[in-house]
Formats: structure tokens, sequence, C-alpha cells
């Protein structure tokens, strides 16, 4: 379908996952949450099973299926040899409850683990599927308030003091020291659940009663693991996650800093909210946190087994654009600070999505005007200038495809 217009508002897609909070997704897209559900995600984007729509004169038109009719005009055909799709999903996060600890397998790995499930007769959506595509999934968030995550490993005298200071772990520091970070994760994530519990129980009950006490800050692990059984009496069956909060980096970010999951790299988020942009894709190998399927094999054939120094990002650039760079083709994203002075110009290269988080604008582009308030986005086709001006303060982020 052609459409005269190269820029349009597009609306995106709310999804519902326990763990979001009630409040913020609402407050940012203008909704009232009558029936108190849990707003996770809000996705923008054509990932087939949420597409956004743009907002046309024709009425709302669906983006995947604009892109697979003339993907030329929507992601250039570049864009489309190279992935044959929109490369990138978009996504504003509201983290109320801890997520699954995961790992994303690199793109060539994807591929093979996609294939050999499609050998074996898995569905597409059988709950113990690990690979729903052939695509790698590496992602960057950039926080919009302050924001708690798991991300890597620690290094090795790090995590060493850890086995020696947490007493239930002493008995995990010979295998350690002889036969190292794989050998040390392997075992805890095959160890007999009744074995979990019996290592696990004194530990999680001390840090309850360190909590109670107002002796834990969110820089510890045991803030973590108090919350994840805030309330519960039944301390059994315990989620082997809980080691992983000991062994990996916790890491704050403050508003506007970011920080980018590779493939490998173990992470879980646990508190905030974020701007999130990843690879289209859904390929997730998770090790704990989480009621739902844990390969262990897998996980561990894909975990990269090494002391990670968390690399927090600022963004790079002068004025009111801040570049967070991101070592991958598929996608980009960049902060617009507004403050009401000069305009915000740009050349979109592929198809570009912005979303106002807070204030609003005008975006100008061939003489059409659109007026964005806050939480709204608008998409720009490539290969168009455009320019963005606000009264005051506005702030927004946009995601791109690299030229």
């Amino acid at each position: 379908m052609q459409l005269k217009d190269k820029i349009f508002k597009l609306k995106g897609r709310v999804q519902y996952y326990a763990w979001g909070g009630y409040e913020f997704i609402p407050a940012l897209l203008g909704f009232e949450n009558k029936e108190h559900k849990p707003c996770a995600e809000y996705w923008m984007g054509a990932h087939p099973s949420a597409s956004s729509e743009i907002i046309t004169e024709q009425g709302n038109l669906s983006l995947n299926e604009l892109i697979k009719q003339d993907h030329s005009s929507f992601i250039t055909e570049k864009v489309f040899e190279q992935f044959g799709e929109l490369p990138y999903l978009f996504k504003i996060l509201d983290v109320k409850d801890m997520l699954s600890i995961q790992v994303h397998p690199t793109k060539a790995e994807a591929v093979k683990g996609f294939d050999a499930e499609e050998a074996a007769g898995i569905p597409i959506n059988a709950p113990h599927r690990n690979y729903k595509d052939k695509n790698h999934k590496p992602e960057v968030m950039v926080a919009l308030s302050e924001f708690w995550l798991l991300h890597g490993f620690k290094q090795n005298a790090q995590l060493e003091r850890v086995l020696e200071e947490v007493q239930e772990f002493n008995v995990l520091l010979p295998l350690y020291k002889i036969n190292g970070l794989k050998a040390l994760y392997q075992f805890v994530m095959e160890m007999q659940q009744s074995n979990v519990d019996t290592m696990l129980t004194p530990l999680v009950k001390r840090e309850l009663r360190k909590k109670a006490a107002n002796e834990l800050t969110k820089d510890q692990p045991g803030w973590w693991v108090s919350k994840l059984f805030d309330g519960n009496d039944d301390i059994s069956n315990i989620d082997r996650g809980v080691f992983s909060i000991y062994f990996f980096n916790i890491v704050k970010a403050e508003k506007g800093e970011a920080v980018f999951q590779a493939a490998g790299v173990p992470h879980a988020y646990l508190e905030g909210q974020n701007v999130e942009l990843m690879a289209n894709s859904d390929n997730v190998l998770r090790g704990g946190l989480t009621p739902k399927h844990i390969d262990v094999p897998e996980l561990m054939k894909h975990t990269l087994f090494e002391g990670v120094t968390p690399n927090v990002m600022k963004g790079d650039g002068t004025g009111v654009e801040k570049n967070y760079t991101c070592p991958v083709p598929d996608f980009g994203i960049i902060k617009v600070d507004l403050g009401g002075d000069e305009p915000y110009q740009a050349l979109s290269t592929s198809l570009e999505i912005l979303i106002a988080i807070e204030g609003g604008c005008i975006v100008n582009a061939e003489g059409i005007n659109l007026v964005i308030k806050q939480g709204e986005a608008f998409a720009v086709l490539p290969h168009q200038h455009y320019s963005v001006s606000s009264s005051g303060k506005c702030l927004l982020f946009k995601a791109f495809v690299p030229a």
C-alpha cells in the first residue's frame, strides 16, 4: 500500500505480565487501569505477535503488514536484504517484581537450536521450546528511574569472597578454586532440589531477619532474596536462581544511564522502569527466578563463564542528542533531550520510532506537522528530513537501524 505521508503517529501494544507494575505505563500512556492489570511492557515495532499500528487517514494499519507489502518504502531494500524484517523491537518496561535470570544465544547458535527443535517436531508454542526463531537477542536498556539489575558473573576475587563470607557457600569454595566458574555454576544448577533447600533455607531465613531489622540495602544480594520471599511463610522448593543473585553483579543504573546485554551474558531485571531496545527475537534460555522451563544443558552451552565488569553507559554526544553505542547492526538508540530552544534536526536512514517520555513536541516533515503528547510515539519512514521542536522540556527516545 502506497501512503503519501512519511511520518505517522504510532500506536503500540501493552503487554500484561505478572511482574509488571500497575501505574507507570498507564500514567505514561494516559489511560486508566480500571481492571488493575499488571502493565509490564509497551511494545513498539512490527513483531508478528503484537505489531504496532500506524495511524493514517485510511485508519489504523498494521506496521508488520505494511512492511510485508512494501518493505522498500518502510525499511529500505538494504535492511530487508540483511534482516528480512524490521530488525528491532522497542519497549517501555515497568519492573515491579524480578524477571527471570536469562541468557540469549548468538545468531549462529540460534539458527542451529531452531533447526534442531523443528526437526524434533517440538511445537513453536510448546512450554519447553527454547528457540522461537533463528535470531540472536542482544538488548540495551536505558533507565527511566533508578533501575536495578543482575548483569554477568562477578570477577574472580569478588566471587571467591562471597563463597568465603556466606557460610552456606563455604562448601562450594574448593570446587570453585579447583575447577572454576563453569563447574561451580553447573553444580548448583544440577543440584537435587532437596539439597538446594537444605543449603539455602537457613540463608533465606537469615536474610529475611536482616531485612526486617533494616540491615540490608539494595546493593546487597540479601535485599533481593528477601524481596523474593516477602510475605511467604513457606520457605521450601527454593528457586535455585537465588545462587545467581549472589554470584552475579548487582548493578544500579541512574535515570539516563544504559546497560547493553550481549549474547551469553546472564542477566535479570530486578526493579524500576526503563526503555528497552532489542533484536526482534524471543529466544530466551532461563536460569532461575521463574516457574517457566529451565533447560540446564542448553543454558550451560550458551552462558559466558567469565567475570564481567558492568559497563554503565552515560551516552555520547553534545547538545540535545545522546547516543548509546551498541556493538550490533540490528539497532541503535538515541536520547533526545529538548529544552525549548533549538529544534532537533535529523535525517532518517531507516524506519525510526520515537516516543515522548516527558513533555510534548511538534514534529515537522515535508510540511506535515504532528503534535506529540507525553506517551505518544511516531514513526518516520526512511530518507526523511524532519525536525522536532518543543516550547519547554521534552524527553524522547529514538530507535533506528544504524546506517
